[in-house]
Parts: structure tokens; sequence; C-alpha cells
């Protein structure tokens, strides 16, 4: 016998078309209106809709809120697009001011409410490990790649973080006379006309993290602000790790750890990195009375291995001395990130079949193999190396040594180049942080680990 309510109900098709029900995107405005030219007008519009997309409910499906954030994307992205030049000269009243990359982003983030993250929302964002944020690392991507991309903005904010920090001008006074710095992770001391930096970050191998990338921007700055310093020495110091107890490391790359954990920021990890210390190894210090930048010559001295970031060092260096028994590698790809500004520099060294075997298939250069002379220029025992170290200092003293790697650099790696490749890297870097290769290749490691540990 037929259900009664089956009875009143009309015929149904087969294949009936499910009918349209509305979700958040309905509630947003056009997620791409077409730009005026008018930065007033334009970001009128484009407010309205991050405002929109910020007042709908939290609870809503994980396809929707990703909905919702490719929808805000895109507005950020034809805003920043057509107006990032008006933006940065509106946050830099004119260029007359130099704000660093954190000062820039939550700058922008309180004019242009929605436009970019708030310091409170990355703050929040940090207390997660990586693959638990909330991604908003990305919208700054979105910001820089614009404010690199644009020429003028994009090179006035470079010569902002080529300034020296305010960390380095307060112990400035104190390093020219005592001629030590002692940081949380790095040491430096000056000694016969040679600032020796060391790093010290003997948990981890030397491998960088935020704190030791700031520690390395100060060291940097002491070095190039001192008159008595006429040559900068990376190294690495000693280990307490028990496979490596006592000897040195020159860096193990990236702080893995801290990058499962969450605590690798973009802004002062992956972007102040590159346009930070060894922003100021390539091309010195932005001052007043040094219109071509003040800089001096660079040496490292490589014992063990360069890893990754360790060997990304080594490419903007103007002497690598490396010991018999060290190597160098750059497993970025396998990790899931970009090496830095590798990819810009790497083919100068390598050339362009081995930097894609480098990057792509992991090659691992021997320092005393065949392929050595590439990535150094004097292989010695580890015995040897503080008087190789000091023989190079020797010839890298003088006005001459300083002007010849200015015009080395003029040839090979104008500023503009640079800043078009932070602008793509900036966005490819940002979304590579927060991809499911990456969050899955750091779950591999640290599961991996554990068990080892167990």
């Amino acid at each position: 016998m037929a259900h009664p309510d089956t009875d009143r109900r009309p015929p149904q098709p087969k294949h009936a078309t499910p009918a349209y029900r509305p979700g958040p995107l309905d509630r947003l405005p056009d997620a791409a209106p077409e730009m005026t030219g008018d930065p007033r007008l334009d970001w009128t519009r484009a407010a309205a809709h991050l405002a929109a997309a910020h007042a709908l409910p939290a609870a809503m499906g994980d396809s929707d809120r990703a909905a919702v954030q490719r929808s805000c994307r895109a507005v950020r992205t034809r805003f920043l697009a057509a107006h990032a030049q008006s933006v940065y000269d509106e946050l830099t009243d004119g260029r007359r001011r130099h704000l660093r990359l954190d000062e820039l982003a939550y700058a922008a983030a309180e004019r242009y409410p929605g436009l970019a993250p708030t310091r409170e929302q990355i703050a929040a964002d940090r207390a997660r490990d990586q693959a638990g944020k909330h991604g908003w690392e990305l919208d700054q991507g979105i910001l820089f790649w614009a404010m690199f991309g644009a020429p003028e903005a994009g090179r006035h904010l470079l010569r902002a973080m080529l300034r020296p920090t305010r960390a380095a001008t307060e112990l400035a006074a104190e390093f020219a006379g005592s001629g030590k710095a002692e940081l949380a992770t790095v040491t430096l001391e000056r000694r016969d006309g040679v600032g020796h930096i060391t790093v010290r970050n003997e948990r981890f191998l030397n491998a960088e993290d935020d704190a030791v990338v700031g520690d390395l921007e100060t060291a940097v700055d002491l070095a190039l602000l001192d008159d008595g310093v006429q040559v900068g020495v990376l190294r690495g110091g000693a280990m307490t790790h028990p496979r490596y107890a006592g000897r040195r490391v020159f860096n193990a790359g990236i702080n893995l750890t801290h990058l499962y954990q969450g605590k690798i920021s973009f802004l002062d990890f992956l972007l102040r990195r590159e346009v930070g210390y060894l922003g100021k190894i390539v091309r010195g210090l932005d001052l007043p009375d040094a219109p071509y930048g003040h800089e001096k010559p660079w040496i490292g001295a490589v014992d063990t291995f360069a890893i990754g970031g360790g060997m990304q060092i080594t490419l903007v260096l103007d002497w690598v001395v490396a010991t018999d028994d060290a190597y160098f590698s750059l497993p970025a790809m396998r990790e899931g990130i970009i090496p830095g500004a590798a990819n810009l520099r790497l083919h100068r060294v390598l050339g362009t079949r081995h930097s894609r075997q480098a990057m792509f298939g992991d090659r691992r250069i021997e320092a005393a193999g065949p392929d050595g002379p590439l990535v150094c220029d004097e292989v010695v025992t580890p015995a040897g190396m503080d008087a190789a170290v000091d023989q190079a200092a020797a010839r890298l003293r003088g006005p001459a040594a300083v002007a010849n790697r200015r015009m080395l650099r003029l040839a090979e790696e104008p500023l503009d180049l640079f800043r078009e490749y932070m602008s793509g890297y900036a966005l490819e870097q940002s979304r590579l942080l927060y991809s499911p290769e990456l969050i899955a290749n750091l779950e591999r490691m640290w599961i991996g680990r554990a068990r080892r540990s167990a």
C-alpha cells in the first residue's frame, strides 16, 4: 500500500536537478570590480568586498571558507596590481620614511583594513604548528609581490632594508670599544681588522631560524659600521651534538623543527633573510654618506657542510674556504620550498645544467671532489683553516677589493634584477609555505625523527 505522503507528491523526474542554494559568495560584492585608476574609489570597492567577507558567519564548510578566501585574495591582488605604488607612497609619506618589512606590512593592515593581516592575526597563527595555521602569511605574500614589483616602491623598500637595524645602532659604540658582541645565537669579534662572525646554534647544527637571522643581521651591521673592520668572515661554531661533538659546522640550512612547529616566519625569516643580512653582505649598508653602499669584502669558512641555506650564503661571499671533508647541497626541492635567492645566483657558479641537478636532483658537491672548485676557492685541512682565512683576509683588504666587488655586482646582479626576483619569490614562497606537499614532508620528517629517537 502506498504511503499517503508519497501519493500527494507531484511526479519527480528520474534525474532531477537539485535546486540552487545560495552560498557565502552570493553575499559578497563583485569579486573582480573593474579598476578605475583612482586609488580611493578602487579601495572603496575592494574594502566593501573584504568587509562583507569578514562579516560572514564563522561557521561555514571548508569548501565555502576556501572559496571566500580565494575571492578576497583575488580582490587584494587586483587592487595591489593597480595601486601598489600609491599605497607604498602613502604608507611611507612619499618615500620619506624608511619602513622595514614588518613595519610596512602592519602599517598596510592598519591603513587598509583587510588588505593585509594584522599583527594580532599573525601572532595568533604563530601559536599553531604549520599544519594548523590559518594561512594569513599568504596575504603578506601578495602584498610584497606587489610592493617589490612596483619599481620605485621596490627599490625604496630594498634600500630601507639596507639601513642598519636599531639593535646594531644601539650596540655600535660598545662594539667599537670592546671589539666583541655576544648575541643569543651569534658572536662577533674584531681581530686585526677582521670581523669574525660565528654562528652558535649548537642544538640545531647551526641551522637558521628567526632568531639566528635576526642576530646575523645585527652582527653584519656591526661589522659594516665599524671602521676597524676591513673584512668580514662567516663561520660556524663547534657543536655539542653527539654526532659532531667538538667539530665546527658551517650551516645545516633552515631549522626544520621550527618550521614544523610553525615558528619560521614568512616576514622575519623567509623575506628578511634575503633582503636583510644577505642583502647587506651583497650590497653593504645604505647610509647617507655612502650613495653607492657602505660595503666590505666577505669570506666564508665552511667546515663539515653547507646545507641548503648554508650553500645559499656561500653564493654571496667573495671568497670561500672549505675543509677537505666538507660538502655542499641544496635540498630545498625535497623540503618543498624555494632555496632563497639561489635560483637567481646558482647558475653563475655551477652553470645551468648543474644548477638544475643541485635543485631538482639534490646533488651533493664534495669540496675535495672534481666539482669542488665550482663552489669554493680553496680546500684545506681542518687544521689549516685559520691560516687560510687569515691569508684570504690579507688579500681582500683595501679599496680596490671593494671597488671590484661593486663592479662585479653591477654586472651580475643589478638592483632591479634582484627586485623583480623578490617580487616573484614573495608570492611563490608564501604559497609553498602552506602547500600540502610541504606539510606532508614535515609530517614525514617529524614521524621519522620520533621513530629514530624511540
